[in-house]
């Protein structure tokens, strides 16, 4: 009897880890398929994706070509000139307080109740990580390309700083709400424009600095759309549920590189 029960519990085992198996490779197969049904839809996302990177890209080719090309940069003296023919008074800085409302929006817009894209943690990380980008790349150019400012007030006219922080914080209002309306991006679009003009309007910058500064700003936040997944990957833990309950994210502000830690409770 032993005998026989032993062998049943063999048998037994035998059909229960056939039938786990089959289950696994079910499992294995389905994905596999899954995989290969959605592929052709993110190979397409990743392609549209680096497309969008070409017009801000362009941006920021013909800023540098000013530093070559020597009709490029007479546009920029042409663009100045008609500045100071017709507005030879320029007094104000609305454009220190403008460059910062496309961002204002975004949050202006959860708090009273209109979702976005993201949740808070991820876009809150998601701006900080275009901010990192735009700094660096913004402020790095200040510093070694050494141009005169038109109003001759220092040599860190290339690019324009303001410009890059509208462009990002418009994109970035773009990519939490362009779904939701094509106006939203179009308002915040329309007030980083209006910085680059106050820009340029106060002397502050050249065509070129203002051009090359929205570029910058652009691919900035795009770039981080496009890496945050990897990032929040690499920096963040997940519980058992898979959420993630703390991330580590890079930050740039007022000139200060450094790290922000966000933990949700």
């Amino acid at each position: 009897m032993r005998k026989l029960a032993f062998l049943l519990l063999c048998f037994s085992w035998i059909g229960v880890t056939a039938q786990v198996k089959d289950t696994t490779k079910k499992k294995i197969i389905d994905t596999l398929k899954k995989d290969l049904l959605t592929a052709p839809d993110t190979v397409k996302h990743l392609h549209s994706s680096i497309a969008a990177l070409i017009p801000p890209a362009a941006m920021v080719g013909y800023g540098v070509v000013s530093f070559i090309v020597h009709p490029v940069r007479r546009f920029d003296y042409y663009i100045n000139s008609g500045f100071n023919k017709y507005y030879p008074k320029y007094p104000g800085s609305i454009e220190n307080y403008m460059q910062y409302g496309p961002v204002a929006l975004v949050y202006g817009l959860n708090l009273v109740g209109v979702t976005g894209k993201n949740r808070f943690i991820d876009r809150t990380a998601l701006l900080g990580l275009s901010a990192a980008f735009a700094g660096v790349s913004v402020y790095g150019l200040k510093t070694t390309t050494h141009r005169l400012r038109p109003n001759k007030g220092d040599y860190l006219s290339f690019p324009s700083g303001h410009t890059a922080n509208a462009f990002m914080g418009a994109e970035f209002l773009a990519q939490e709400y362009g779904e939701k309306s094509p106006w939203y991006g179009i308002a915040g679009y329309s007030l980083a424009i209006t910085t680059g003009v106050m820009r340029m309007y106060h002397r502050d910058h050249w065509f070129s600095d203002v051009v090359a500064g929205a570029g910058f700003g652009i691919l900035s936040t795009k770039a981080a759309y496009l890496l945050y997944p990897f990032v929040r990957n690499a920096f963040s833990h997940t519980d058992k549920s898979g959420k993630h309950t703390t991330m580590v994210m890079p930050m740039y502000q007022d000139g200060v590189k450094g790290l922000s830690f966000a933990m949700q409770l």
